[in-house]
């Protein structure tokens, strides 16, 4: 079994994970509610479709879940660049960080 300690990508998912879902708790404190939803959806998808993949029934399962995690970082890019260009959101430049590191290694 690969632990997440074993596998950059799984530790840095998990880790995204865990700094989007705070972040979208602090929208939802400030009564941003669809932006929060949305971007929770998408940012904790990427690393629950990674993790899928380390199970996969072949190699092409493989390679679909992974493309799908691809675009899950696009549509979560999408949500943190409305975000981020809003005057009334607060930062979220670590998350677009972490997320270009991700990007990077899954595409």
């Amino acid at each position: 079994m690969i632990t997440t300690t074993e596998n950059i990508i799984l530790k840095k998912t998990v880790e995204f994970s865990l700094l989007i879902i705070e972040y979208c708790e602090l929208l939802q404190t400030q009564k941003k509610f669809v932006i929060a939803q949305q971007l929770l959806k998408s940012g904790t998808s990427i690393g629950a479709n990674v993790h899928e993949a380390q199970n996969a029934e072949s190699k092409i399962d493989f390679i679909h879940k992974f493309k799908i995690a691809a675009k899950e970082v696009e549509e979560t890019k999408y949500w943190l660049t409305l975000c981020s260009n809003s005057k009334i959101y607060p930062s979220c430049e670590h998350l677009t960080s972490a997320l270009h590191e991700i990007d990077k290694i899954i595409n």
